[in-house]
């Protein structure tokens, strides 16, 4: 596997670049409360690429899993509890590869509160997270985002169709309700040569 991640013996065409911006998260939750044909007529992931939902191939794969320390720390839950894991590719109907690699955990007490949520055949769902938690009364007050840069794992450089030299981008998303509960947390992976990661930060006037 090792080896053919080293040589590259094709010819890739022009990738589809795509910019990921803090400025879809106010897009999303402004979105959350929509009807449902507004909501499912475009999402973040259109957004990003300005592609069109036909033009979107969509896989979602949810486990219900026991949260491990490190997890656990990063939701403020005990070691053990019971987490919905949700693991998303999306790729462009033109390209093999996905766009990135997204995975999700929720704390199972809040998901299972809507049977809906646990069910992956539900997606793609229309409005996303912040739709989904609104379903269980949860607003969502403050998004924080980390993100660091480093050389991907042969299994991330084969699925993601990555050449020798490109770094993937890890996104830790947390997601917090009015009373600081962190209800999500997200770690996504985006690969370098596609992806360009945006600040952009509103201030009051004075």
């Amino acid at each position: 596997m090792a080896k053919r991640y080293e040589k590259v013996d094709f010819v890739r065409g022009q990738r589809r670049r795509a910019e990921r911006s803090n400025l879809r998260h106010q897009w999303e939750k402004d979105r959350a409360r929509a009807d449902l044909r507004e909501r499912g007529s475009r999402g973040a992931t259109e957004r990003d690429t300005g592609l069109g939902t036909e033009q979107l191939a969509f896989h979602a794969e949810y486990e219900r899993i026991e949260a491990p320390q490190e997890l656990a720390v990063a939701l403020g839950i005990e070691p053990g509890a019971a987490v919905l894991k949700r693991t998303y590719r999306t790729r462009s109907v033109d390209e093999g590869e996905p766009l990135n690699i997204a995975r999700s955990y929720i704390p199972y007490e809040v998901a299972q509160k809507n049977p809906e949520l646990l069910d992956q055949t539900q997606e793609p769902w229309p409005g996303g997270t912040m739709h989904q938690l609104f379903t269980v009364g949860i607003e969502v007050v403050r998004v924080e985002e980390v993100v660091t840069a480093r050389p991907p794992t042969v299994e991330e450089a084969e699925e993601l169709g990555l050449v020798p030299g490109v770094a993937v981008l890890d996104v830790r998303k947390t997601l917090h309700d009015p009373n600081g509960r962190i209800v999500e947390v997200a770690d996504v992976v985006l690969p370098g040569d596609r992806y360009t990661v945006k600040c952009v930060t509103q201030l009051e006037r004075w």
